[in-house]
Protein backbone atom coordinates (compact mmCIF):
# COMPACT_ATOMS: atom_id res chain seq x y z
CA UNK A 1 0.00 0.00 0.00
CA UNK A 2 1.54 3.29 -1.14
CA UNK A 3 -1.24 5.86 -0.71
CA UNK A 4 -4.05 6.22 1.84
CA UNK A 5 -6.78 8.72 2.61
CA UNK A 6 -7.92 10.00 6.00
CA UNK A 7 -11.14 11.80 6.89
CA UNK A 8 -13.21 12.92 9.85
CA UNK A 9 -16.95 12.37 9.82
CA UNK A 10 -20.01 12.86 12.00
CA UNK A 11 -19.94 15.05 15.10
CA UNK A 12 -16.61 16.70 15.83
CA UNK A 13 -14.69 15.73 18.95
CA UNK A 14 -11.67 17.22 20.73
CA UNK A 15 -8.64 15.15 19.74
CA UNK A 16 -9.62 14.55 16.13
CA UNK A 17 -6.75 16.78 15.02
CA UNK A 18 -4.33 14.89 17.26
CA UNK A 19 -5.50 11.64 15.64
CA UNK A 20 -5.15 13.13 12.15
CA UNK A 21 -1.64 14.29 13.03
CA UNK A 22 -0.74 10.77 14.13
CA UNK A 23 -2.15 9.25 10.93
CA UNK A 24 -0.18 11.63 8.71
CA UNK A 25 3.07 11.22 10.58
CA UNK A 26 2.69 7.45 10.81
CA UNK A 27 2.22 7.47 7.05
CA UNK A 28 5.39 9.53 6.59
CA UNK A 29 7.25 7.22 8.97
CA UNK A 30 6.22 4.15 6.96
CA UNK A 31 6.93 5.78 3.60
CA UNK A 32 3.36 6.07 2.31
CA UNK A 33 1.52 9.10 0.93
CA UNK A 34 -1.41 10.45 2.92
CA UNK A 35 -4.27 12.48 1.47
CA UNK A 36 -6.70 14.35 3.68
CA UNK A 37 -10.31 14.20 2.52
CA UNK A 38 -12.24 17.35 3.37
CA UNK A 39 -15.76 17.19 4.84
CA UNK A 40 -15.96 13.43 5.26
CA UNK A 41 -17.93 11.36 2.78
CA UNK A 42 -19.26 14.53 1.16
CA UNK A 43 -15.74 15.60 0.17
CA UNK A 44 -14.94 12.07 -0.94
CA UNK A 45 -17.77 12.28 -3.46
CA UNK A 46 -16.76 15.72 -4.77
CA UNK A 47 -13.04 15.01 -4.81
CA UNK A 48 -11.85 17.41 -2.08
CA UNK A 49 -8.47 15.75 -1.54
CA UNK A 50 -5.41 17.44 -0.05
CA UNK A 51 -1.92 15.93 -0.01
CA UNK A 52 -0.61 16.02 3.56
CA UNK A 53 2.86 15.84 5.07
CA UNK A 54 4.39 16.44 8.50
CA UNK A 55 4.18 20.20 8.06
CA UNK A 56 0.47 19.96 7.25
CA UNK A 57 -0.29 18.87 10.79
CA UNK A 58 2.22 20.98 12.69
CA UNK A 59 0.74 22.86 15.65
CA UNK A 60 -2.54 20.91 15.53
CA UNK A 61 -2.25 18.45 18.44
CA UNK A 62 -3.73 21.03 20.84
CA UNK A 63 -6.50 22.27 18.56
CA UNK A 64 -10.14 21.34 19.00
CA UNK A 65 -12.49 20.56 16.13
CA UNK A 66 -11.09 19.12 12.92
CA UNK A 67 -8.99 20.87 10.29
CA UNK A 68 -10.42 18.49 7.70
CA UNK A 69 -13.95 19.67 8.58
CA UNK A 70 -16.83 17.29 9.04
CA UNK A 71 -20.19 16.78 7.39
CA UNK A 72 -22.98 14.25 7.17
CA UNK A 73 -23.61 13.10 3.60
CA UNK A 74 -27.05 11.95 2.51
CA UNK A 75 -25.68 11.27 -0.96
CA UNK A 76 -23.17 8.71 0.34
CA UNK A 77 -26.13 6.70 1.63
CA UNK A 78 -27.03 5.98 -2.01
CA UNK A 79 -25.27 3.52 -4.32
CA UNK A 80 -24.76 6.31 -6.82
CA UNK A 81 -23.01 8.48 -4.23
CA UNK A 82 -20.73 5.64 -3.16
CA UNK A 83 -19.87 4.94 -6.78
CA UNK A 84 -18.80 8.57 -7.21
CA UNK A 85 -16.70 8.36 -4.05
CA UNK A 86 -15.03 5.20 -5.30
CA UNK A 87 -14.26 6.80 -8.65
CA UNK A 88 -12.61 9.73 -6.88
CA UNK A 89 -10.47 7.41 -4.78
CA UNK A 90 -9.38 5.47 -7.85
CA UNK A 91 -8.53 8.69 -9.70
CA UNK A 92 -6.31 9.72 -6.80
CA UNK A 93 -4.71 6.30 -6.45
CA UNK A 94 -5.92 5.83 -2.87
CA UNK A 95 -5.75 2.21 -1.74
CA UNK A 96 -7.07 2.40 1.83
CA UNK A 97 -8.82 4.73 4.27
CA UNK A 98 -8.57 5.80 7.89
CA UNK A 99 -11.97 6.94 9.18
CA UNK A 100 -12.09 9.06 12.33
CA UNK A 101 -15.66 9.12 13.61
CA UNK A 102 -18.46 7.15 15.24
CA UNK A 103 -20.78 4.28 14.38
CA UNK A 104 -22.46 6.10 11.48
CA UNK A 105 -19.04 6.69 9.93
CA UNK A 106 -18.12 3.04 10.37
CA UNK A 107 -21.45 1.82 8.99
CA UNK A 108 -20.80 3.79 5.80
CA UNK A 109 -17.24 2.47 5.56
CA UNK A 110 -18.41 -1.12 6.01
CA UNK A 111 -20.94 -0.90 3.16
CA UNK A 112 -18.38 0.90 1.01
CA UNK A 113 -15.82 -1.89 1.43
CA UNK A 114 -18.37 -4.60 0.70
CA UNK A 115 -19.39 -2.90 -2.55
CA UNK A 116 -16.04 -1.61 -3.82
CA UNK A 117 -13.30 -3.32 -1.83
CA UNK A 118 -11.66 -0.21 -0.36
CA UNK A 119 -10.30 -1.29 3.06
CA UNK A 120 -10.94 1.02 6.01
CA UNK A 121 -9.63 1.05 9.57
CA UNK A 122 -11.46 3.32 12.00
CA UNK A 123 -10.41 5.44 14.95
CA UNK A 124 -13.25 6.15 17.43
CA UNK A 125 -13.78 9.91 17.39
CA UNK A 126 -16.92 10.81 19.37
CA UNK A 127 -17.56 12.49 22.71
CA UNK A 128 -20.34 10.00 23.51
CA UNK A 129 -18.02 7.07 24.42
CA UNK A 130 -20.74 4.72 23.20
CA UNK A 131 -18.69 2.54 20.82
CA UNK A 132 -18.22 -1.12 21.63
CA UNK A 133 -14.58 -2.17 21.31
CA UNK A 134 -12.83 0.60 23.21
CA UNK A 135 -12.90 1.70 26.83
CA UNK A 136 -12.70 5.36 25.80
CA UNK A 137 -13.34 7.27 22.61
CA UNK A 138 -11.42 10.29 21.36
CA UNK A 139 -12.98 13.45 22.78
CA UNK A 140 -14.82 11.83 25.67
CA UNK A 141 -12.44 12.88 28.44
CA UNK A 142 -12.42 16.48 27.24
CA UNK A 143 -16.21 16.59 26.98
CA UNK A 144 -16.65 15.28 30.51
CA UNK A 145 -14.20 17.83 31.90
CA UNK A 146 -15.89 20.65 29.98
CA UNK A 147 -19.32 19.66 31.29
CA UNK A 148 -17.97 19.21 34.79
CA UNK A 149 -16.49 22.69 34.79
CA UNK A 150 -19.90 24.10 33.88
CA UNK A 151 -21.60 22.03 36.59
CA UNK A 152 -19.16 23.30 39.22
CA UNK A 153 -20.17 26.86 38.36
CA UNK A 154 -23.86 25.95 38.42
CA UNK A 155 -23.39 24.39 41.86
CA UNK A 156 -22.16 27.75 43.18
CA UNK A 157 -25.27 29.61 42.09
CA UNK A 158 -27.57 26.75 43.13
CA UNK A 159 -26.13 26.92 46.63
CA UNK A 160 -26.29 30.72 46.77
CA UNK A 161 -30.00 30.83 45.90
CA UNK A 162 -31.21 27.49 47.35
CA UNK A 163 -32.24 26.26 43.93
CA UNK A 164 -32.63 22.97 42.12
CA UNK A 165 -30.83 22.96 38.78
CA UNK A 166 -31.66 20.46 36.07
CA UNK A 167 -28.57 20.20 33.87
CA UNK A 168 -28.66 18.48 30.50
CA UNK A 169 -25.42 17.03 29.13
CA UNK A 170 -24.77 15.42 25.77
CA UNK A 171 -24.24 11.75 24.99
CA UNK A 172 -26.96 10.89 22.48
CA UNK A 173 -28.39 7.55 23.70
CA UNK A 174 -25.70 7.00 26.32
CA UNK A 175 -25.16 8.10 29.91
CA UNK A 176 -21.38 7.91 29.70
CA UNK A 177 -20.99 11.69 30.00
CA UNK A 178 -23.78 12.14 32.54
CA UNK A 179 -22.59 9.61 35.10
CA UNK A 180 -19.02 10.85 35.69
CA UNK A 181 -20.40 14.40 35.71
CA UNK A 182 -22.86 13.38 38.43
CA UNK A 183 -20.16 11.72 40.53
CA UNK A 184 -17.52 14.40 40.01
CA UNK A 185 -20.01 17.27 40.25
CA UNK A 186 -21.69 16.05 43.43
CA UNK A 187 -25.12 15.73 41.82
CA UNK A 188 -27.99 14.39 43.88
CA UNK A 189 -29.61 12.56 40.95
CA UNK A 190 -28.61 11.40 37.47
CA UNK A 191 -31.07 10.32 34.76
CA UNK A 192 -29.61 8.25 31.91
CA UNK A 193 -31.15 6.12 29.14
CA UNK A 194 -29.59 2.93 30.53
CA UNK A 195 -31.61 3.00 33.75
CA UNK A 196 -35.33 3.15 34.44
CA UNK A 197 -35.41 6.10 36.84
CA UNK A 198 -38.83 7.70 36.57
CA UNK A 199 -39.69 11.32 37.22
CA UNK A 200 -41.73 10.05 40.17
CA UNK A 201 -38.54 8.57 41.65
CA UNK A 202 -36.77 11.90 41.14
CA UNK A 203 -39.62 13.69 42.94
CA UNK A 204 -39.49 11.22 45.82
CA UNK A 205 -35.71 11.63 46.20
CA UNK A 206 -35.93 15.43 46.13
CA UNK A 207 -38.75 15.47 48.68
CA UNK A 208 -36.78 13.21 50.98
CA UNK A 209 -33.75 15.49 50.71
CA UNK A 210 -35.95 18.54 51.22
CA UNK A 211 -37.28 17.05 54.46
CA UNK A 212 -33.68 16.61 55.62
CA UNK A 213 -33.25 20.37 55.16
CA UNK A 214 -31.14 20.15 52.03
CA UNK A 215 -31.66 23.39 50.15
CA UNK A 216 -29.84 23.09 46.81
CA UNK A 217 -29.78 20.29 44.29
CA UNK A 218 -28.19 19.28 40.99
CA UNK A 219 -30.03 16.83 38.75
CA UNK A 220 -28.03 15.64 35.72
CA UNK A 221 -30.15 14.59 32.74
CA UNK A 222 -28.62 12.84 29.71
CA UNK A 223 -30.01 14.21 26.45
CA UNK A 224 -31.36 10.79 25.41
CA UNK A 225 -33.27 10.21 28.66
CA UNK A 226 -36.48 8.27 27.94
CA UNK A 227 -38.54 10.22 30.50
CA UNK A 228 -38.27 13.29 28.28
CA UNK A 229 -35.98 16.23 27.73
CA UNK A 230 -34.65 18.29 30.61
CA UNK A 231 -37.40 20.94 30.31
CA UNK A 232 -40.14 18.30 30.54
CA UNK A 233 -38.52 16.67 33.56
CA UNK A 234 -38.09 20.01 35.35
CA UNK A 235 -41.70 21.00 34.61
CA UNK A 236 -43.10 17.77 36.06
CA UNK A 237 -40.95 18.11 39.18
CA UNK A 238 -42.03 21.73 39.66
CA UNK A 239 -45.68 20.74 39.39
CA UNK A 240 -45.18 18.11 42.10
CA UNK A 241 -43.01 20.27 44.36
CA UNK A 242 -44.15 23.88 43.77
CA UNK A 243 -42.05 25.20 46.66
CA UNK A 244 -38.88 24.10 44.84
CA UNK A 245 -37.11 26.93 43.00
CA UNK A 246 -36.08 25.23 39.75
CA UNK A 247 -33.84 26.24 36.86
CA UNK A 248 -32.76 24.47 33.67
CA UNK A 249 -29.33 24.64 32.05
CA UNK A 250 -28.33 22.89 28.82
CA UNK A 251 -24.55 22.59 28.60
CA UNK A 252 -24.83 21.99 24.86
CA UNK A 253 -22.21 22.11 22.15
CA UNK A 254 -19.44 23.60 24.25
CA UNK A 255 -18.85 19.93 25.14
CA UNK A 256 -17.70 19.31 21.57
CA UNK A 257 -15.15 22.11 21.44
CA UNK A 258 -11.98 23.21 23.15
CA UNK A 259 -8.43 22.01 23.43
CA UNK A 260 -8.25 18.25 24.10
CA UNK A 261 -7.04 17.01 27.45
CA UNK A 262 -3.73 15.16 27.81
CA UNK A 263 -5.68 11.87 27.98
CA UNK A 264 -7.44 12.58 24.70
CA UNK A 265 -4.22 13.66 22.95
CA UNK A 266 -2.50 10.46 24.04
CA UNK A 267 -5.41 8.23 23.05
CA UNK A 268 -5.85 9.96 19.70
CA UNK A 269 -2.15 9.65 18.88
CA UNK A 270 -2.08 5.99 19.82
CA UNK A 271 -5.15 5.11 17.77
CA UNK A 272 -4.09 7.17 14.75
CA UNK A 273 -0.85 5.21 14.51
CA UNK A 274 -2.71 1.93 15.12
CA UNK A 275 -5.16 2.69 12.30
CA UNK A 276 -2.38 3.24 9.76
CA UNK A 277 -0.46 0.16 10.85
CA UNK A 278 -3.65 -1.87 10.77
CA UNK A 279 -4.14 -0.92 7.13
CA UNK A 280 -0.53 -1.80 6.32
CA UNK A 281 -1.04 -5.19 7.95
CA UNK A 282 -4.00 -5.97 5.71
CA UNK A 283 -6.83 -5.19 8.09
CA UNK A 284 -10.18 -3.88 6.91
CA UNK A 285 -13.57 -3.04 8.40
CA UNK A 286 -12.17 -2.81 11.91
CA UNK A 287 -11.86 -0.08 14.55
CA UNK A 288 -8.72 0.44 16.58
CA UNK A 289 -9.47 0.79 20.28
CA UNK A 290 -8.03 0.35 23.76
CA UNK A 291 -9.57 -2.33 26.00
CA UNK A 292 -8.05 -2.95 29.43
CA UNK A 293 -5.05 -0.85 28.34
CA UNK A 294 -4.39 -3.09 25.35
CA UNK A 295 -4.70 -2.21 21.68
CA UNK A 296 -7.56 -4.11 20.05
CA UNK A 297 -9.10 -4.19 16.59
CA UNK A 298 -12.87 -4.71 16.66
CA UNK A 299 -14.97 -5.46 13.54
CA UNK A 300 -17.15 -2.56 12.45
CA UNK A 301 -20.18 -4.83 12.72
CA UNK A 302 -19.56 -5.21 16.45
CA UNK A 303 -18.89 -1.51 17.05
CA UNK A 304 -22.14 -0.68 15.28
CA UNK A 305 -24.51 -3.28 16.69
CA UNK A 306 -23.14 -4.36 20.07
CA UNK A 307 -24.20 -2.34 23.10
CA UNK A 308 -21.56 -0.88 25.39
CA UNK A 309 -22.77 -1.48 28.94
CA UNK A 310 -22.61 1.16 31.67
CA UNK A 311 -20.76 0.04 34.79
CA UNK A 312 -23.57 -0.32 37.34
CA UNK A 313 -21.17 0.31 40.21
CA UNK A 314 -21.05 3.94 39.04
CA UNK A 315 -24.81 4.24 39.49
CA UNK A 316 -24.42 2.88 43.00
CA UNK A 317 -21.74 5.48 43.66
CA UNK A 318 -24.17 8.24 42.73
CA UNK A 319 -26.74 6.83 45.14
CA UNK A 320 -24.27 6.50 48.03
CA UNK A 321 -22.60 9.88 47.51
CA UNK A 322 -25.88 11.80 47.25
CA UNK A 323 -27.00 10.90 50.79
Amino acid sequence: MKRIGVFTSGGDAPGMNACLRAVVRAGVYHGIEVYGIMRGYSGMITGEFVRMDSASVSNTVQRGGTILKSARSQKFMTKEGRQQAFDQLVNHGIEGLVAIGGNGTFAGASIFEQEFGIPTVGAPGTIDNDLYGTDYTIGYDTAVNTALEAIDKIRDTADSHDRCFFVEVMGRDSGYIAIPCAIGGGAEIVMVPETAMSVEAVIETLLDSYKRHKTSFIVIVAEGEEEGNVHQVAKRVKEAIPQLDTRVTIVGHIQRGGSPTAADRLLASQLGIAAVEGLLNGMKNVMAGIVDRKLMYTPFEDTIYKRKIINQSFMRMVEILSV
